[in-house]
């Protein structure tokens, strides 16, 4: 296994990596930062874009520009950088944090408070309209979301619990929430996710500087180091979306590593699974 320096960057929280397939480039954030990057692995090509407020996550939109999960509520950026509100929800000491598209296009994005109060979260299901439902309320720190290759299972991360879950979700409520893996006590937080064309999911840990994958059983099969120790999220991308690509953070480090806060990639570890764009 081999891990490269994709961007070396000095991001304060490093989050969300997207396969943009249309652009053929990756889009992650710096959250404390308020930046959007963007980098296309052919031309080596980099884009910073810097917003108003602090930024959970960014996506693709249908259509071009891309949908962000803010501080404040979702936003719409069009192509050419205009923006506009999709859902304006400031509630003040909470901001946005990590967020997917699902297969159908709409958009499920998580909240946490500043003091990472116990409950002070939650999970919401934005329709292309801006319709919202509350899929999950009193979650604490809101992180990676992901879907089975065939649809029918949702996962979903609150990080201070340790667990990665599996969601039952029917007619836009969730039915069911029960337990598909547990990180141990010393071994880190689960933070961001990514599912695989296997069926197995991909989890980062934060403050346990590796990422693990799992089989669709929920069995640990893969423990793969990394040289952070506060890696946040991963995604595939590439061609064929065979490599992996994993965001870094160096905030509240008091001697973080060089490669913290940059913009890792593990050539060739998988195949991902297409991501989908949100339709507004």
């Amino acid at each position: 296994m081999t891990v490269e320096t994709a961007v070396r960057e000095d991001a304060e929280l490093g989050e969300g990596p997207t396969w943009d397939r249309v652009g053929e480039r990756l889009l992650w954030v710096d959250i404390l930062g308020r930046r959007v990057h963007t980098y296309e692995p052919a031309s080596g090509r980099r884009s910073v874009l810097t917003v108003d407020q602090h930024i959970g996550a960014v996506k693709p939109r249908a259509g071009g520009g891309l949908v962000a999960n803010l501080r404040d509520g979702i936003a719409l950026y069009t192509a050419d950088g205009a923006f506009s509100w999709l859902r304006h929800d400031p509630v003040p000491g909470r901001r946005g944090n990590d967020a997917a598209v699902a297969p159908d296009g709409s958009l499920w994005a998580g909240t946490m408070r500043y003091d990472e109060e116990t409950g002070g979260g939650n999970l919401v299901r934005i329709a292309p309209d801006g319709a919202t439902t509350t899929l999950l309320d009193k979650v604490t720190i809101s992180n990676g979301v992901g879907w089975s290759p065939d649809h029918t299972l949702t996962y979903y991360i609150d990080t201070p619990t340790r667990r990665v879950d599996v969601l039952r979700v029917e007619d836009g409520h969730v039915v069911e929430r029960r337990e598909f893996a547990t990180v141990e006590e010393g071994a880190g937080f689960p933070d961001g996710l990514a599912v695989d064309a296997e069926g197995c999911v991909w989890v980062a840990l934060w403050d346990g500087g590796a990422l693990r994958r799992y089989t669709p059983r929920g069995t640990l099969d893969r423990i793969l180091p990394l040289p952070v120790a506060r890696p946040t999220a991963c995604a595939f991308g590439g061609p064929g979306l065979r490599d992996l690509y994993v965001t870094t953070a160096r905030t509240g480090l008091r001697d973080p590593e060089p490669a913290a806060g940059s913009l890792l990639v593990l050539p060739g570890i998988g195949e991902g699974l297409p991501s989908t764009p949100f339709a507004g």
